[in-house]
């Protein structure tokens, strides 16, 4: 019988706990998951029975002594005992949403769906972390070696505590530190340095897992998709290894493979380095300056974008459609009926890295300067005319080829820049060739997100003591010149967006990768004069005439009404019907707030002056009694001491519940 009885009880339970959980969820006007309503509803019955047993034991008569004529009075004593209750659950939830907010904790089933991926993330994590401690990082982490980053010296130090940490991390470990080297925005010269000195190599993959990957991404054998298929790699990275092959129309290709259960191992290292940047951020002072945490969400959406081959081809493709390709520049034509997630084909470029070859270019007698202005003129003309450029030109991703022209590899890192950054960087480039402060300051400021309070004058006199030092005809490293813009900008308040970032990145990788072969060549320079040629083919006769023939066709439909609206406005002001509707709060995001903001003050205002009353009552002597020891003004004064006590914590729990959130 107790058997059967049991699971009717735990159900009653349950309902009577959930109905509960809903009560106070109706009262606080939040919404809640099962779980906290359940959670809720089983404090209320815990407490509820001894809210019951100490009020009618206090203020009616011992339970075991109620007779019929206080039995009326106790019925009062129990609802407001079940009115208690519901409010000491509201209280309970505000605590737990003020302590713990409702998002903060996954749901209970994936708890269970996650356990043993969280198992091995916590290991990981660990692992990491140990990693760190014993290459030298603790100190930085725990905050207590902010003071030693002031100096070079203590920066170079993070830099190769850094440096080895990464490398003994892992492939996406080692990818982060790779991007980040290129970050001299936000990052020290000296830590960025170090960093640069990460190789990325890695062990082949055996050539059966590279065919299984290859077959499982193709849908097809290896065989009837390539006529050959060289087993040994040209080059393996931790990501992926590329082959030649050659398809069976005779393109000679190269397929890029990646690497076999590499995405899963990715994604947990990046969920571990978000976790670590968020303690670096709230724990260490220079955290809180790079903004550890935005900078490890960049980097993670820069490693996953690489993991999809799929996106380097549209790269390709985007790159070679531009409409002001340079000459003397080939890009590798992608196969996109090939190319998927995992693997990519496209047309093989054959030749030397351009930071081996000096020889070749000696044994030709190739023009230095040429191939210098010849590579430059193309990454300038993607980054300004195009807006889509190759954002890693470094000397293993150039290639000079027998003929003597320069092939471009790797797209797997591409910056994006609108028409308004292509201009106002224009507009910077013009400025800098003119000397002109002024206009250097107005074009920055368009180039980045423009504080509040800005003293305009003083960033003109930094930005003219900046060019009298760069641009004075000294040959000056563009690395240190963007540093120093850099430095320029941090010191005003502002912020380099990541695109404008990724151009002065790959112009300073470019200058790398140019001085190889041209160790004389200006790039800051002759990036001024190649600016000023695009001026004046965007502004030439013929491009002004036809700009100007597209704004008349566009104005027509405009200049035609624009008669007849002169005319109306003019025939209203002469007979007196020419008014104004102005639309206060016409924004839905304004009238929302204002009516929130409306609702917490009126709910605060009454919450107080109940609670005055229920207070000015409680203090009241005599008037009806109800029971021997309380009168009817008390009575009355408890519940509206409830009512208050309801009223504020609604409140209290719409504050909780719209604070900021650092999950």
């Amino acid at each position: 019988m107790h058997l059967l009885t049991l699971p009717f009880a735990l159900a009653f339970g349950l309902g009577v706990a959930l109905l509960i959980g809903l009560a106070a969820q109706r009262l606080l006007g939040v919404r809640l998951g099962l779980f906290r309503l359940l959670l809720t509803g089983v404090f209320a019955m815990s407490v509820g029975p001894l809210i019951v047993y100490a009020m009618l034991t206090e203020f009616v008569a011992p339970a075991d002594e109620l007779t019929r004529q206080n039995g009326s009075t106790a019925f009062w004593f129990v609802l407001l005992a079940a009115v208690c209750t519901i409010l000491s659950s509201m209280a309970f939830l505000v605590i737990i949403e003020a302590f713990v907010p409702l998002g903060s904790i996954p749901p209970a089933l994936v708890w269970g769906r996650g356990l043993l991926g969280r198992l091995k993330r916590s290991r990981r994590y660990w692992q990491i972390v140990g990693i760190a401690m014993r290459h030298g990082l603790g100190s930085y982490v725990r905050g207590t070696r902010d003071r030693a980053l002031d100096v070079p010296s203590g920066r170079a130090q993070l830099g190769r505590s850094l440096a080895t940490t990464m490398n003994a991390g892992g492939v996406t470990f080692v990818k982060i530190g790779q991007i980040l080297a290129t970050r001299r925005d936000l990052l020290p010269a000296e830590v960025a340095a170090e960093l640069a000195k990460l190789q990325d190599q890695a062990t082949p993959v055996p050539w059966p897992d590279v065919r299984a990957v290859v077959e499982a991404e193709l849908g097809a054998p290896v065989d009837q998709v390539f006529a050959e298929f060289d087993p040994q790699p040209l080059g393996a990275a931790s990501v992926g290894q590329v082959h030649a092959a050659r398809l069976r129309t005779g393109a000679e290709v190269v397929v890029k493979v990646q690497r076999p259960g590499i995405r899963p191992v990715v994604e947990r290292d990046l969920d571990i380095a978000a976790r670590l940047a968020s303690r670096l951020e709230t724990g260490t002072r220079w955290g809180r300056r790079v903004g550890v945490r935005s900078l490890a969400a960049g980097l993670a959406t820069a490693v996953r974008e690489e993991l999809d081959y799929r996106i380097e081809a549209d790269n390709i493709t985007a790159i070679a459609g531009s409409t002001t390709r340079a000459e003397g520049v080939v890009l590798p034509e992608p196969h996109l009926a090939l190319c998927t997630e995992r693997v990519l084909v496209m047309d093989r470029v054959d030749g030397v890295p351009l930071t081996k070859a000096a020889a070749v270019v000696t044994e030709h007698d190739l023009d230095r300067e040429q191939l210098a202005t010849t590579l430059l003129d193309c990454l300038m003309r993607q980054i300004i005319l195009d807006g889509v450029f190759h954002a890693d030109p470094h000397g293993g991703n150039i290639v000079l080829l027998d003929d003597g022209r320069l092939g471009l590899l790797d797209f797997g890192s591409v910056g994006r820049l609108d028409g308004a950054l292509r201009e106002a960087l224009q507009r910077l480039l013009l400025g800098v060739d003119h000397s002109d402060p002024l206009a250097v300051s107005d074009a920055l400021l368009e180039l980045v997100p423009r504080p509040d309070e800005i003293d305009q004058q003083e960033l003109e006199r930094d930005l003219g003591r900046f060019m009298a030092r760069h641009t004075s005809g000294t040959l000056t490293s563009s690395a240190r010149m963007f540093g120093d813009l850099f430095r320029v900008v941090a010191d005003h308040g502002l912020a380099v967006p990541p695109e404008i970032a990724a151009v002065f990145r790959t112009l300073a990788t470019a200058e790398g990768t140019i001085s190889t072969v041209a160790p004389e060549f200006d790039l800051f320079t002759s990036a001024r004069r190649l600016a000023s040629g695009y001026v004046d083919e965007q502004y030439g006769p013929e491009n002004l005439r036809n700009a100007a023939s597209e704004e008349l066709v566009a104005l027509l439909p405009i200049l035609r009404r624009l008669p007849r609206r002169v005319e109306r406005i003019a025939s209203a002001a002469e007979h007196g019907r020419l008014g104004m509707n102005v639309r206060l709060l016409a924004d839905d995001r304004d009238r929302s707030f204002l009516r929130d903001m409306l609702h917490e003050v009126l709910l605060t205002f009454l919450a107080a002056t109940t609670g005055i009353m229920s207070a000015m009552l409680l203090g009241t002597a005599g008037g009806p009694m109800v029971t021997d020891s309380v009168s009817l003004y008390e009575l009355i004064g408890y519940n509206m001491l409830v009512i208050s006590a309801i009223l504020a914590l609604r409140v209290l729990a719409q504050i909780f519940r719209r604070g900021p959130r650092h999950d």
